[in-house]
């Protein structure tokens, strides 16, 4: 149960970022925020329910990587930001990272 808790807590960390992003748009600021400080919250409370089993390394680690991954890719998909090609070799080198951890584990 404790990598369900890991994957959801990753997934909650795309929220604060695009909630961020989205609040540069004064029509959307307070809604944009508010979705930002409950994914933070949420996701917080996620890594804290998986690390009570997993290394502290290895929840940190795969925590920030699918964040990091995540918000890559919802960065391509919802603002248009490049999708080049060295940007996805050293995306994969994230996720790889991940894998990596949970088979070690």
């Amino acid at each position: 149960m404790a990598w369900v808790y890991l994957v959801i807590a990753g997934v909650m960390e795309w929220g604060w970022p695009m909630g961020l992003k989205l609040a540069a748009n004064p029509a959307h600021r307070v809604w944009a925020i508010v979705l930002a400080v409950v994914c933070i919250l949420l996701s917080g409370w996620f890594l804290f329910l998986a690390q009570r089993v997993l290394p502290i390394g290895t929840a940190y680690a795969v925590w920030t990587g699918i964040g990091a991954v995540g918000t890559f890719v919802l960065g391509i998909l919802v603002f248009g930001e490049p999708a080049q090609l060295a940007r996805f070799l050293f995306v994969g080198l994230i996720l790889a990272g991940i894998l990596g951890l949970k088979l070690a584990s």
